[in-house]
């Protein structure tokens, strides 16, 4: 894995990423999209919190690559899915780092959902 240029540029960036023991659902208009209690919580400058999912509990069947893709100079290339779910889609609305630079591996392998499009992330009490 190569090195992030941007984490090298801006060392003073902070990008966080935190497992977290609870577990975390996405769902739209209450059909659970994502499930697990094995996820990665990432805190980044100026952006929102966003919960990475491991692939193996989602329902990637409900879920279509996109086209689009976005270069972070932090984490990588970014490529989309749309959510087809209820006879909707959901553009762009999940993304992935399919070969993020050696400070974010822990992101391989999963997948975040922008949570204006999908309404619905929650935090599961115990």
């Amino acid at each position: 894995m190569k090195s992030s240029p941007g984490h090298r540029k801006w060392p003073e960036h902070r990008l966080e990423e935190e497992p977290i023991s609870q577990r975390v659902q996405v769902a739209i208009e209450g059909k659970v999209i994502a499930d697990s209690d094995d996820v990665v919580k990432v805190r980044e400058d100026d952006a929102p919190v966003r919960y990475y999912f491991p692939r193996s509990d989602v329902r990637m069947e409900l879920l279509t690559p996109s086209a689009k893709t976005t270069q972070c100079p932090f984490k990588g290339t970014a490529h989309y899915f749309h959510i087809r779910a209820d006879g909707r889609e959901l553009r762009d609305a999940v993304w992935t780092y399919e070969e993020p630079y050696a400070e974010h591996r822990g992101l391989k392998n999963r997948v975040a959902f922008y949570d204006d499009k999908v309404a619905e992330i929650e935090i599961v009490e115990a």
